[in-house]
C-alpha cells in the first residue's frame, strides 16, 4: 500500500509563497500521472495540477503563471511551488493519482492565504 505524506502548508500572506511536498512510499511518479488536489470546506475537491515523469500536463487556469508541479528524479516526491498566493487559494493539499484508482489519501497540508 503507497503512503503519501504533504507538508510545507502554513499561513501566508496575499502575494506569498510556499513550496508544497509529497513523499511517497514507492516511485509512483515513474508509474502513474500524479497530481495536486484542493479541498476547501463547502466545496467540491479541485484539480490543481498533474504531471507524468518529466512532462508537466495540467494546470488549472487560475494557477497558470503562479504555480508549477514538480517531481524528483526518483520518482517519489512532488513538489507544488506555489508563487503570489491568494485568499482563494486557501485549502487543504492533498497529492494522489490524476486518476481511479486512487492510492490512499494522505492527511493534507492546509494553505491558508490572508491578511
Amino acid at each position: 500500500q503507497v503512503k503519501l505524506v504533504e507538508s510545507g502548508g502554513g499561513l501566508v500572506p496575499p502575494g506569498g509563497s510556499l513550496r508544497l511536498s509529497c513523499v511517497a512510499s514507492a516511485a509512483v511518479a515513474k508509474t502513474s500521472t500524479m497530481a495536486w488536489f484542493r479541498r476547501a470546506p463547502g466545496s467540491q475537491d479541485e484539480l490543481i495540477a498533474t504531471r507524468s515523469y518529466g512532462t508537466s500536463m495540467y494546470m488549472k487556469d487560475s494557477a497558470k503563471g503562479r504555480f508549477l508541479m514538480t517531481v524528483n528524479s526518483e520518482g517519489t516526491t512532488l513538489y507544488l511551488q506555489m508563487n503570489n498566493l491568494k485568499p482563494e487559494d486557501t485549502g487543504s493539499y492533498f497529492c494522489n493519482s490524476a486518476t481511479d484508482p486512487y492510492f490512499h489519501w494522505g492527511p493534507g497540508t492546509q494553505v491558508t492565504v490572508s491578511s
